[in-house]
């Protein structure tokens, strides 16, 4: 799957995790693809059953990395990253599908704005036909830790159909120039799972590069498949990287009002919501969450 010519390599990584069927559903879907200069790299974050084999039978040019541990979204995706060669590298998730001409279209943007550092294009959600998931994202709130995408839930009516800057890419279709890894590093691993894009993205602006969406290209997303919608593993790594998000990127005095906030509206609004639904075992996660931002990290699995 990889083609040469003159033009810029991209290097598409993907991360796979007990998905096989998936993440070989994703790559017939990027045989579409009509960028003539494209490495695809898997990473298998330790699934259970390695997907290489099954992989290299039908994709015998995508490059599979199997890892002996399970290093989360950052880990993973760099783990890709040290493999890769290209100028540029995409990140996508294995649970997306993509218009045929989208990396050409978001190239464009590297060669229309010099300052681009990070581009992500317009997400739709792939079960609801027509919903916009993603054209771009509000500042986290510095008192809540919490931010809406631009667009989000709206019919695609071509309301956003600007190329904007913006305050962050989405994790799960970002593509991010060499330039940028070789100035600002690669994504920030103690994360695990979430957020660790948005404070990638807060260090590669303060490094003097902007993020762009690009409503040329579009991403339809399945959307939460790895972890599921609703689970404990979701509650607590979604509250642990939220308070650590918080803990490196807001100052004094705003970091104070974040932990008022937290301490008593968002902690007690949660855990009222788990006990009157009888689920103790989310309130044990969100309080691992908690614990971990504490220094307890030994009892703080989830």
């Amino acid at each position: 799957m990889t083609k040469k010519d003159t033009h810029s390599l991209v290097s598409l990584i993907t991360v796979n995790y007990n998905q096989a069927a998936m993440t070989l559903e994703f790559l017939e879907a990027m045989e579409k693809l009509t960028y003539p200069n494209l490495e695809i790299i898997v990473v298998d974050n330790a699934s259970k059953e390695n997907p290489e084999k099954a992989i290299k039978e039908k994709y015998p040019d995508t490059i599979v990395i199997v890892s002996d541990e399970n290093l989360g979204f950052a880990g993973g995706n760099n783990l890709g990253v040290v493999r890769s060669s290209g100028e540029f590298v995409f990140f996508v998730n294995n649970d997306i599908t993509i218009t045929e001409d989208a990396i050409e279209r978001i190239l464009e943007i590297y060669d229309e704005y010099p300052d681009a550092g990070v581009v992500s294009p317009k997400f739709h959600y792939y079960y609801r036909p027509g919903i916009i998931e993603y054209a771009g994202y509000h500042p986290v709130n510095a008192f809540t830790a919490r931010n809406v995408p631009v667009g989000g839930q709206e019919e695609d009516k071509g309301q956003h159909e600007n190329v904007i800057s913006t305050h962050y890419a989405h994790g799960g279709g970002m593509m991010v120039s060499r330039k940028v890894i070789d100035t600002v590093g690669m994504m920030p691993e103690l994360y695990f799972l979430y957020y660790e894009e948005f404070d990638w993205c807060e260090s590669i602006k303060k490094a003097g590069f902007k993020i762009y969406y690009q409503p040329k290209a579009t991403i339809y997303h399945k959307s939460s498949e790895t972890v599921g919608k609703v689970s404990r593993v979701r509650t607590y790594y979604l509250n642990r990287s939220r308070i650590l998000f918080m803990r490196r990127n807001v100052k004094y005095p705003k970091f104070l009002f974040f932990v008022f906030y937290f301490t008593f509206a968002t902690y007690p609004v949660n855990v009222l919501r788990f006990l009157l639904k009888g689920d103790f075992g989310h309130i044990v996660s969100f309080n691992k969450a908690v614990l971990w931002n504490l220094g307890f990290k030994a009892m703080s699995t989830p």
